[in-house]
C-alpha cells in the first residue's frame, strides 16, 4: 500500500534532517532582523482609533486651545510650609527651569501666578513671588494669604493647607517622534534630581498627561524584562520533569525562540509600533508554542515506550498529529485576529502579532522539530505489558462509570456560574492600569491624596459670535455652570474665564471686595479683557482659555480619583446641565484623556462582540468540516464556549470588577480552548473511524492518546497566561488570570463533561442506551492498550 502524503513528508524530513534543521535556523534569523525595526509607542492616543468619536473630540479642543499635554511636578517641603524664603526661593528657581524642559510651551506654579490689583488708576499685573531670597515676613504673610484664597490656584497648584505646592508645565509636541516624550521625561527627572540637590527639603513627584505617555513606554519595558525570562525558567522546569528528555527540552526551546523571533521579526517590517497590550505578545506566543510541540513529542516517546524504534515514532506521531495541530492553530490566530475587530489599535497589534507566532509555531512544530528528533540521541525505557494502564486510561474508566454524575454536576455547576456573571461590574480607573513599580501610578497617588485630582473634563462653550465671550448674559451662564459644577462632589476645581473677569472688575473699583462678580457690560468686559492680556507675559496668555476670536471659552473640571463609570456618569451629568439650563449654542461635549478611556472599554466590548461572533462561526465550519460529523461539530461548541462561561462566573464571584480585558478575553479564549477540544475529538473520531471502537472505547482512546498532552499543555498555557498577572500593566493582569482560568475550565469540561456529552448523543447503533455505561473497564482494557496510538495500516521503510 503506497504512502501517505504525510508520511512521505516525514520521511523526507528524517532523510534530509540537518538542511533542514540549518534552513529553520537561517529563515529564523533573516525573518528576525525585521525587529530592528521595532519601535515603543509612548503616546496614549494609540489606544484610540482615528474615526473614534472621544478622540476627535479631544483633538478639536487642542486645535481650538492650548494642548493638554503636560507634566505635572508635585513639591512637598518637609517642614510642611510652603510660604519660607527657602522653599518659595526653590519653587521660584524650578519654575524658572521648567521652561528648559523640551517641547515645553507654558509653565504655571505659585511664583509666576499672575497677581492683579489696583493701584491709583492702573491695573498692577505681575508674579506673586519674585526674587524670593529678599522677602520679608509681612512679604510672605502677604503671598500666602493670596495663595491661598485665590480659585484659579487653590486645589489646582497648592493645596487649601499650604504644604503641597505644584509646576504644571505644558508640552507641544509634534506627535511624529516617539522619542519627544521620552526625552521631555528624561530632561525633567535630570532636572528634578539636579532641584534636589539645590533644594534638598523638598520631596517630589512627577505626573501629567507626558508621564502617562511614558508610563506605557515603562510598562512594556518592564514586562518584557521580567515576564519573557520568568517564562523561560518555567519552561525549561516544567518541560524537564513532564518530558524527562533534554533533546526534546532543547527542541521546544528553539521552537519558542524561533516562533517569537519571526513573529516579532515580522511585526517590525509591516512597521508595528509595541505598546502595553502588544508587548505581551511573546509571552503569548511562548505558551502556544508549547503547546504544538507537546502534542507531537507526547505521542513519539509514548510510540517509543511500547517498542517503536524512534524514526518510525516520529513518522506516526507527525501522522496522526499534524491535522490537529494545524487546525488548532488555525482555530487559534482565527481567535486573535477577531481582535481586529477592536476599537483599540493595540489589540489589533496583539492580535496580528500572536496570530503570525501561532502560524510560526506551527511550521516549527512540524518541520523543525521532527527534523531535530530525528538527529539528536534519544533513549526511552520501553514498557511492552500488555496489561498496562497507564493514569489517564484510569481516569477514563471513571468518567465512564461515573457519566450521569458528572453529566449533571457539570450543568449544575455551569448554570450557577452563569448566573453570577450578571453581579460582575465592567469599569476601569486609567489611573489604575499600572501598579505601584511604575513611578507613575505612585507618584499620581499622591497628587490625587495631597493636591489635586489627575482626571479632567473640558467643556468648549461656544457664544456663537465673535467677541461673544464678553456677553453679560453668557458670562452669567458660565458663571452658573461653574457654580453648578463645584457643588458636585466629584470636582476637585474648576478654572473658567469667570474667575479671572470677576477678580479684573474688583480691581478696577479700587479693590473692593463687594465688587468681585461679573462686568454688567459687554464692552467694559471686554475691556478687560484687553487691558489683562496687554499686561500678561509671555507664554502664560490666556490662549488656554479662550479662542481667537473670542467666540467661545474652555472650561476645565480637575476631578477626584474616579472610575470610568463615575466618569461617564458626571459627564452625563454636566452635559445634561447643559442642555437643561443653557442656549442650544452653549450645548458642550464633555473630552479630556479620561472620559476617552472611559468610553473606549464599553465601545470595545460592543465592538469584540461582533468579531468573536465571526470567529465563532468560522471556527465551527472549520470544526464540521475537519469532523466530518455535524452532530460532532455542533456538539464541540459545548466545551469551547462553556469555558468563558465559567471563567467569568468565577471572576464575578471573586475579583467582582473586569475592566478592558472583558472586551478582548471571550475573542482570545474561543480560539485558545478550541485546542482541547480538536485533540480530544480528533483522536475519538479515529478510534471510532478507523479502529472501529465503541464509544466507551473510544474515549478510553482518547484519554490514553491525548489526555496527558492536554494535561501538560494545560499546565503550560495555564501558569503562562497566569505570568501576565505579574505585568505592570492591568489590561495585561487582568487579560492572563482570566484566561488562565478559562483554560484551566475548558480542560475541566473536556475531561469531565465532554465525555459524559458522549455517551449520551454519539451512542453506537446496536447497543442500548445503557450498554456504554455498564461496559467494565477489563472488558476494553486490552483492545485500548493495544491500540494506544494508531498504528500506521502499512509497514515503512525508514532511514
Amino acid at each position: 500500500m503506497p504512502l501517505s502524503l504525510t508520511q512521505s513528508y516525514a520521511l523526507t524530513l528524517i532523510k534530509h534532517r540537518w538542511w533542514v534543521i540549518l534552513f529553520s535556523f537561517a529563515a529564523a534569523i533573516m525573518i528576525a532582523t525585521g525587529g530592528k525595526h521595532l519601535t515603543f509607542d509612548t503616546d496614549y492616543r494609540v489606544f484610540f482609533s482615528d474615526d473614534n468619536p472621544e478622540l476627535l473630540a479631544f483633538e478639536a479642543l487642542q486645535n481650538t486651545y492650548n494642548k493638554e499635554d503636560n507634566i505635572l511636578i508635585s513639591l512637598t517641603p518637609k517642614n510642611g510650609d510652603l510660604f519660607t524664603v527657602e522653599n518659595l526661593a526653590g519653587i521660584e528657581w524650578l519654575t524658572k527651569q521648567a521652561w528648559q524642559i523640551p517641547y515645553s510651551s507654558r509653565v504655571d506654579s505659585i511664583s509666576n501666578y499672575q497677581h492683579t490689583y489696583a493701584e491709583d488708576d492702573d491695573l498692577i499685573v505681575e508674579d506673586l513671588v519674585y526674587k524670593a531670597e529678599t522677602l520679608s515676613p509681612s512679604d510672605l504673610t502677604r503671598i500666602r494669604q493670596i495663595a491661598l484664597s485665590e480659585p484659579r490656584l487653590v486645589h489646582s497648584l497648592i493645596n487649601d493647607s499650604g504644604s503641597v505646592a505644584g509646576i504644571n508645565v505644558i508640552n507641544q509636541f509634534s506627535q511624529k517622534n516617539q522619542t519627544e516624550t521620552p526625552e521631555a521625561v528624561a530632561f525633567t527627572r535630570q532636572l528634578v534630581a539636579e532641584f534636589q540637590d539645590k533644594y534638598p527639603q523638598f520631596e517630589v513627584h512627577l505626573s501629567g498627561i507626558t508621564f502617562l505617555n511614558n508610563a506605557f513606554n515603562e510598562a512594556s519595558m518592564l514586562d518584557m524584562q521580567t515576564l519573557i525570562p520568568m517564562m523561560y525558567l518555567f519552561i525549561f522546569i516544567m518541560l524537564f520533569l513532564l518530558l524527562r528528555s533534554l533533546s526534546s527540552l532543547v527542541g521546544i526551546i528553539f521552537v519558542i525562540g524561533f516562533s517569537i523571533a519571526t513573529a516579532m521579526g515580522m511585526a517590525g517590517w509591516f512597521g508595528i509600533a509595541l505598546t502595553p497590550p502588544s508587548a505581551s505578545a511573546p509571552t503569548i506566543i511562548m505558551t502556544l508554542a508549547v503547546a504544538d510541540s507537546v502534542h507531537f513529542l507526547i505521542s513519539m516517546l509514548a510510540l517509543m515506550k511500547r517498542g517503536m524504534a524512534k524514526n518510525e515514532a516520529i513518522v506516526e506521531s507527525l501522522r496522526i498529529n499534524i491535522g490537529p495541530i494545524f487546525l488548532t492553530s488555525l482555530t487559534t490566530a482565527i481567535g486573535f485576529l477577531a481582535m481586529n475587530s477592536s476599537d483599540a489599535p493595540p489589540f489589533h497589534d496583539l492580535g496580528n502579532i500572536t496570530a503570525m507566532g501561532v502560524g510560526f509555531a506551527f511550521l516549527f512544530s512540524v518541520v523543525f522539530l521532527p527534523a531535530w528528533m530525528a538527529a539528536m540521541p534519544l533513549k526511552v525505557k520501553a514498557n511492552l505489558d500488555p496489561d498496562h494502564k497507564d493514569t489517564m486510561t484510569r481516569f477514563a474508566d471513571f468518567v465512564i462509570v461515573q457519566q450521569k454524575k458528572l453529566f449533571w454536576g457539570s450543568m449544575i455547576a455551569l448554570i450557577f456560574f452563569a448566573a453570577m456573571i450578571p453581579k460582575m461590574v465592567i469599569d476601569d480607573n486609567f489611573i489604575e492600569y499600572f501598579d505601584e513599580s511604575i513611578e507613575f501610578r505612585a507618584d499620581s497617588d499622591y497628587i490625587i491624596d495631597n493636591l489635586t485630582g489627575i482626571n479632567m473634563a473640558f467643556y468648549s462653550i461656544q457664544s456663537g459670535e465673535s467677541q461673544g465671550i464678553n456677553n453679560p448674559k453668557f458670562l452669567s451662564n458660565i458663571a452658573l455652570f461653574q457654580d453648578w459644577l463645584l457643588q458636585q462632589p466629584e470636582v476637585v476645581h474648576v478654572n473658567t474665564l469667570s474667575d479671572t473677569l470677576k477678580r479684573l472688575n474688583k480691581n478696577l473699583h479700587g479693590d473692593d471686595d463687594a465688587w468681585y462678580k461679573m462686568p454688567d457690560e459687554q464692552e467694559l468686559a471686554a475691556q478687560y479683557l484687553l487691558l489683562y492680556e496687554m499686561s500678561l507675559p509671555y507664554g502664560l496668555d490666556l490662549n488656554n482659555q479662550i479662542n481667537v476670536d473670542k467666540s467661545a471659552t474652555k472650561i476645565a473640571v480637575t476631578l477626584g480619583n474616579l472610575s470610568t463609570t463615575e466618569l461617564i456618569d458626571f459627564n452625563q451629568r454636566a452635559e445634561q446641565w447643559l442642555v437643561d439650563n443653557t442656549p442650544p449654542i452653549m450645548h458642550a461635549q464633555g473630552t479630556s484623556t479620561g472620559i476617552m478611556f472611559s468610553n473606549i472599554t464599553m465601545r470595545n466590548i460592543e465592538q469584540m462582540m461582533g468579531g468573536s461572533a465571526i470567529a465563532l462561526v468560522l471556527i465551527s465550519l472549520i470544526l464540521l468540516f475537519a469532523l466530518k460529523s455535524f452532530k460532532l461539530g455542533m456538539l464541540s461548541l459545548v466545551p469551547n464556549l462553556t469555558p468563558a462561561i465559567m471563567a467569568m462566573g468565577i471572576w464575578a464571584l471573586t475579583y467582582g470588577v473586569l475592566g478592558m480585558a472583558a472586551s478582548i478575553v471571550f475573542a482570545i479564549s474561543i480560539g485558545v480552548v478550541v485546542d482541547d477540544t480538536v485533540h480530544f475529538l480528533s483522536k475519538y473520531v479515529r478510534a471510532r473511524r478507523e479502529m472501529k471502537l465503541r464509544t466507551p472505547e473510544a474515549i478510553r482512546y482518547a484519554f490514553s492518546t491525548v489526555g496527558h498532552a492536554l494535561w501538560v499543555t494545560t499546565i503550560v498555557l495555564v501558569v503562562g497566561f497566569a505570568l501576565l498577572s505579574q505585568s505592570a500593566f492591568l489590561v495585561n493582569q487582568q487579560t492572563g488570570i482570566l484566561m488562565a482560568i478559562t483554560i484551566a475550565s475548558a480542560l475541566v469540561l473536556d475531561f469531565l463533561f465532554l465525555p459524559a456529552l458522549l455517551l449520551m448523543v454519539d451512542k453506537d447503533e446496536d447497543e442500548d442506551e445503557d450498554n456504554g455505561n455498564k461496559s467494565t473497564p477489563t472488558e476494553v482494557t486490552h483492545s485500548t492498550d493495544n491500540h494506544n496510538i494508531a498504528p500506521s495500516t502499512q509497514s515503512v521503510e525508514l532511514p
